[in-house]
C-alpha cells in the first residue's frame, strides 16, 4: 500500500513508538556490550539536576532507567536549587573532563536565578548528546553528523521502521521550536523532502496543513489538528503532550478523526515520547564510539 496516495482508507495504521523503540534499544544494547569488551568499560551518560521540580525528577529517573536496560554506566549529580550557577558551571566542568562520561546534559527547566543558556552553551563539544548547543545546530543545518535532538531524530527513525521515505514528500512542521520544530524541519530537508514551517502566526493553518504528505506537530495545544486539516493518506506524527478537559493525556491531534483520513498516524502516548529517551542513548552510544576513535 502507498502510503502517501491512498486515498481510500478507513483507519490508519499505527505507529507504535513502543516497538520502535524497543528494537532500537536492542541494537544499541549489543553496541554497549560490544564497546566494553573493546574498551574495558561501557558507555557512560551524567545528568545534573538543579533543584526538587517533579517533572525533571521522573525524566532524570527514566533516563537512568533506560542506561541500565542497555548496560550503560549512569550518575545523576543532583544539586540543591540555591546553589548557584557557578556550582552548575563546576559541575559541568568536572564531569566534562571526566574521559568516563561519554554523554552529558543538563536537565531542564533550571530553577529561576540560573542561566540556562549558559548552562547549555558549557557542555563541551562530543557530549552534548542534547544536542542543544548552538554549534549543534548549526553542523545540523550544514552537515548532520551522529549526535542529532533527540525527539526530531526519534520521528526519523519511526519513518524509516515502517518504510516511509520523505524523499520528494511535501512535509509540514508545525512548530518552530528550538527543541523541535526547527531541527525537525533540517533533518526532514537532509532527507530530501519539501518542507513548510507552520506556527502560531500562520494564516489559515488548515490550507497548509492539507499539502503535507508528512504532517508533524508540536505546537503543544490539544485537538489543533483536525480531519479537516489533514491530506487524505497522510501520514500524521504528533508529538503534543497534552491535557485535554478531563485531565487526560493526549496530543495535538484529534486522534479519532484523523486516524480515519490518515495512512499512518503516532498515537499520545506511546507514540513519539518512548523514542526520545531511546535517541539519547543512541547519541551516547555515538558519542562513546567516536571519542574513542579519536583517541587512536
Amino acid at each position: 500500500m502507498n502510503a502517501m496516495t491512498n486515498e481510500s482508507i478507513s483507519r490508519a495504521k499505527l505507529i507504535d513508538g513502543k516497538a520502535v523503540s524497543a528494537f532500537v534499544r536492542e541494537q544499541i544494547k549489543k553496541e554497549a556490550a560490544d564497546f566494553k569488551a573493546k574498551t574495558g568499560r561501557a558507555p557512560g551518560l551524567a545528568v545534573i539536576r538543579v533543584g526538587d521540580d517533579k517533572a525533571s525528577g521522573i525524566y532524570v529517573r527514566n533516563k537512568m532507567r533506560a542506561c541500565d536496560e542497555v548496560g550503560f554506566d549512569s550518575r545523576t549529580v543532583w544539586l540543591p536549587a540555591d546553589c548557584g550557577m557557578d556550582e552548575v558551571l563546576r559541575n559541568i566542568e568536572a564531569l566534562g573532563d571526566d574521559p568516563s562520561v561519554d554523554g552529558l546534559l543538563v536537565q531542564l527547566p533550571l530553577p529561576c536565578g540560573c542561566d540556562e543558556r549558559a548552562a547549555v552553551l558549557a557542555v563541551p563539544q562530543g557530549k552534548d548528546v542534547d544536542a542543544f548547543h548552538s554549534l549543534d545546530a548549526g553542523r545540523l543545518r550544514l552537515a548532520p553528523g551522529r549526535i542529532l535532538p533527540c525527539t526530531p531524530s526519534g520521528i526519523m527513525a519511526m519513518l524509516d521502521y515502517y518504510g516511509i521515505d520523505p524523499s520528494g514528500k511535501e512535509c509540514v512542521v508545525v512548530d518552530r521550536s528550538d527543541i523541535v520544530g526547527r531541527p525537525m524541519a533540517a533533518m526532514l530537508l537532509a532527507a530530501d523532502a519539501t518542507v513548510t514551517v507552520a506556527h502560531s502566526r500562520t494564516r489559515d493553518l488548515g490550507a497548509v496543513t492539507r499539502r503535507a504528505d508528512i504532517l508533524v506537530s508540536a505546537a503543544g495545544r490539544a485537538g489543533l489538528i483536525t480531519a479537516d486539516m489533514v491530506k487524505p493518506g497522510a501520514v500524521v506524527i504528533d508529538v503534543g503532550m497534552n491535557r485535554n478537559a478531563e485531565g487526560k493525556l493526549c496530543g495535538d491531534v484529534d486522534f479519532e478523526e484523523v486516524s480515519k483520513v490518515a495512512s499512518y498516524i503516532t498515537p499520545v502516548p506511546g507514540g513519539v515520547g518512548p523514542m526520545t529517551v531511546t535517541m539519547l542513548l543512541r547519541n551516547t552510544m555515538n558519542a562513546a564510539e567516536e571519542a574513542i576513535a579519536k583517541a587512536k
